[in-house]
């Protein structure tokens, strides 16, 4: 038998607050770039006036109906759940010198009924969004002032919260600004790769200096980083891939270990010298980046392979981030490639290369669902994929792999971040919308609820294999 998971271990689900929430201009909330992308981070941008709506308005309702769906992940068992502040919600435009209190009071409500169920809250202070207003007003990350807005931010909610919350996250899949820059760094889709990187590095800074906040502020919190898992596979033996695959894994490995190391590589050096980059970094930037992380989050959906035959490259453009499939891996209704193993080997990846806790904070998968007549919902595909990730937790677990929990994806049914769809559902729990927006918003239990309620009751004993 392997070693089991230990017994503090933090199981749980994830969500984000542009995907949940809704009551998107409720209390004094401000656009979000979140909001003016109605269609997705992949749907285009659309300006927002008076009386228009777009589903994740009002997406599951969670802003009015967070005790309820609380009490249900209570039932299932939760030991933790994570989910973020919208950034609008205590400074709707961004650059306010006074907090929104209406807002700072919304997540005391939250923070207070998950508490009342023994619930551990881990939470993403930038996931997905930023104020519109810096966007329109600074020109988003690719500003330096708006590292001194996100600490004034940051030092805020760290200030009101640190009592209730103890785990935190600075920026969800960080990495993700290299394929989205608007909704990782509020630039323009097409900005140049110059103008990615500095924001980017903009970005990098102000998490360093969250994290040293919040170990002033908070002295007994954790706080750690959170990449997009984007683990590659050479498609051949070739050496040829295998390089080109060592550089495109640290395309995104190159956030971690600044955040982790406190300084950028020496190969990315080579990486901004072939691509006529040229950033700039201040002494003071040098120094700030020296605040590190606690522990490594990331999330985990599928991989991907890489290979330098460029006829092969040109067939994969459109695919999820351009990957190349593996012929060896099926794949989701979505096009997603589903392998269990990948966690294992990315797990002992960051924790041969950080030597730091690590923390699972997003995996699931994305299906539809029918409900049956009855109105129960017969997911076993979620089951049988959640398990056998599990099992592969497990296994990395065995091999020494320090890991502090996992939140799968998505808990409750919400809205994908990729097309705005509701057709693409996670959850444990079933909510009634559609794609449209139709729908009771009514909450049903469906059958993985009753096998993770099982897994955690257990501390995973239960998962099969």
């Amino acid at each position: 038998m392997s070693q089991q998971f230990p017994d503090d271990f933090l199981w749980g689900g994830a969500v984000a607050a542009n995907q949940v929430e809704g009551a998107y201009l409720t209390d004094g909330k401000g656009l979000s770039t979140s909001d003016i992308q109605p269609h997705g981070i992949f749907g285009g941008v659309v300006e927002r006036h008076p009386g228009d709506s777009g589903i994740k308005d009002v997406a599951i309702d969670f802003y009015h109906r967070f005790p309820e769906d609380i009490k249900l992940f209570a039932e299932m068992g939760f030991r933790c759940l994570r989910t973020s502040i919208a950034w609008t919600r205590i400074f709707p435009q961004g650059d306010e010198s006074e907090p929104n209190e209406a807002g700072l009071a919304f997540y005391d409500r939250l923070f207070d009924e998950m508490a009342n169920y023994g619930i551990t809250p881990l939470i993403t202070l930038s996931h997905y969004e930023m104020p519109y207003g810096l966007v329109k007003n600074y020109g988003g990350w690719g500003n330096r002032q708006t590292i001194a807005f996100f600490e004034r931010y940051a030092r805020t909610v760290f200030q009101r919260y640190q009592h209730k919350v103890k785990y935190w996250l600075t920026f969800n899949e960080i990495n993700m600004s290299l394929h989205a820059p608007l909704t990782g760094v509020g630039l323009p889709e097409g900005s140049s790769k110059q103008a990615v990187y500095q924001a980017i590095h903009h970005q990098l800074v102000a998490s360093a200096k969250a994290v040293k906040a919040c170990h002033e502020i908070i002295p007994d919190a954790k706080i750690g980083n959170m990449l997009l898992g984007g683990l590659l596979y050479p498609l051949s033996s070739k050496p040829q891939d295998v390089m080109e695959t060592l550089q495109q894994n640290r395309e995104w490995l190159f956030f971690g270990d600044v955040q982790v190391r406190g300084h950028y590589p020496a190969y990315m050096q080579r990486f901004f010298a072939d691509r006529g980059i040229a950033i700039d970094i201040t002494a003071e930037d040098r120094a700030a980046l020296q605040s590190t992380v606690d522990f490594i989050s990331f999330s985990y959906y599928m991989t991907g392979c890489v290979t330098t035959d460029e006829a092969l490259n040109q067939k994969a453009r459109g695919n999820i981030l351009d990957m190349v499939p593996n012929p060896h891996l099926e794949s989701s209704d979505w096009g997603w490639q589903i392998d269990p193993q990948g966690i294992r080997i990315l797990m002992n990846e960051l924790y041969d290369r950080y030597q730091k806790p690590l923390f699972i904070v997003e995996n699931g998968l994305g299906a539809v669902d029918k409900p049956e007549a009855d109105g129960s919902i017969n997911d076993d595909y979620r089951i049988t994929y959640l398990n056998d990730h599990l099992v592969q937790v497990r296994e990395a677990i065995a091999d020494g792999v320090e890991v502090l929990g996992y939140t799968s994806w998505g808990p409750i049914d919400l809205v994908s971040a990729s097309k705005a769809e509701f057709s693409k559902r996670y959850g444990f729990i079933y909510v009634d919308r559609d794609d449209q927006g139709n729908g009771s918003l009514e909450r049903r239990r469906k059958k993985s609820f009753f096998w993770y309620r099982e897994v955690i009751a257990s501390n995973g004993a239960s998962l099969k294999g």
